[in-house]
């Protein structure tokens, strides 16, 4: 009898830890919709859905809950400098100064509703990364390349990704591809690909491409990377091609470009950011419209990534609703492009991205349901990041 009543005690004690949230409309992150349940959340995990449970913790019965977000292609240390305002990528700062920035970006990324990002992008985003995995410093779960190859021969190319991988990468980001600012031409052979993405994959590897065009992207399907970034121009035979293959197709065709030219002002002068680049952006916008189309008509694998740089930090959902608007994506496709197919792309589908029991508890909520009206995805009010809630305005 007194064991029963000890453990009664305990089990008590556990269920009492519980964190429940009551959804009036919940989305699955997987395109399915349930009506008034609720979540059970112990720890950094979802243990059940339970309809029955009325007395949450959190009652968000007027809301849309939903997965976190999913940015699979973010610069999170690009910003712009506080002095001239003009935009920054560590230049002509100190270490600590760029932290601090690439800390305000993830803060604010993390308010917006994105749990976790992927980021191609500098050595900086190593410490950010494991400061937010292993400590209180609040911001999304971090994927990083560490940097990115672009040249060498195959050999070298190979212990380039070796290095990467030693080095502590995530994924290996890999440049197929000039910038669009200059024309998106090939710049890599298919052997240098093969080699890049071949070596990635015998680490366990994920291979990222930058390739504007269809040739690089060819080339990238065919030597088995894993998903094409931009794609601005690609043809249908390319699109076929990664359907055959499985490839994923990151185009972040409508926040990068429009934050580059809506900030035209505080890029101009620096890199590729000449007029003459300025001019190829703003004739990608409607060919990227296209490519995009029609990689929905083939059912193409899409993933959410804004290539977000300075300015669109904390306004990556912006990209949702050039998608809707612009793309013809219907929305509930284009928040599952954010959530289960953005995770089944980092090959994390079986923690993040939707919302079932044994999942991290990644959950937000908007003021508004994103499917009556996709520009609702710019209130989200409610965010909770394994089981830790970060944002709660009601």
């Amino acid at each position: 009898m007194k064991t029963l009543v000890i453990t009664a005690f305990f089990t008590a004690i556990l269920h009492a830890q519980n964190i429940t949230i009551r959804a009036g409309t919940l989305l699955d992150g997987r395109g399915g919709l349930v009506r008034n349940t609720t979540l059970v959340i112990e720890g950094s995990r979802i243990v059940r859905i339970d309809p029955s449970i009325k007395n949450a913790t959190y009652n968000l019965s007027s809301l849309t809950v939903m997965p976190g977000w999913i940015d699979t292609h973010t610069h999170i240390a690009t910003h712009f400098d506080r002095e001239t305002g003009m935009a920054q990528k560590g230049k002509n700062e100190t270490p600590q100064q760029s932290m601090l920035y690439a800390a305000e970006n993830a803060y604010a990324t993390l308010m917006a509703g994105f749990t976790t990002v992927q980021s191609p992008g500098l050595e900086i985003d190593k410490d950010l990364r494991d400061w937010i995995a292993t400590g209180p410093l609040p911001g999304p779960r971090i994927l990083t390349s560490l940097g990115a190859i672009l040249d060498g021969t195959p050999d070298e190319i190979r212990a380039k990704v070796r290095k990467f991988v030693a080095d502590g990468a995530d994924v290996i980001k890999i440049f197929a591809t000039k910038s669009i600012r200059e024309g998106g031409g090939q710049t890599l052979s298919d052997a240098q690909l093969e080699a890049g993405c071949g070596e990635a994959r015998a680490l366990g590897k994920r291979a990222m491409i930058h390739a504007q065009g269809p040739e690089g992207a060819r080339a990238a399907v065919l030597a088995g990377c894993t998903t094409i970034e931009h794609g601005n121009r690609l043809t249908d035979e390319v699109l076929d091609l990664m359907v055959e293959h499985g490839t994923y197709f990151d185009p972040n065709f409508g926040l990068l470009l429009h934050n580059y030219i809506e900030n035209k002002a505080r890029y101009l002068g620096i890199g590729n950011f000449d007029q003459a680049g300025f001019d190829y952006m703003e004739k990608g916008i409607p060919i990227g419209i296209d490519t995009f189309k029609r990689a929905l008509a083939k059912k193409v694998k899409i993933v959410f990534g804004t290539d977000g740089g300075a300015g669109a930090h904390g306004r990556n959902f912006e990209e949702f609703i050039y998608r809707v608007r612009d793309g013809g994506q219907q929305p509930m496709a284009a928040l599952v492009a954010a959530q289960y197919t953005a995770a089944e792309s980092l090959r994390m589908q079986d923690s993040i991205g939707s919302i079932a029991p044994g999942m991290q508890a990644d959950i937000i909520a908007t003021s508004g349901s994103p499917l009556e009206d996709i520009t609702n995805v710019r209130k989200v009010v409610f965010v909770m990041k394994g089981g830790k809630i970060i944002k709660n305005v009601k």
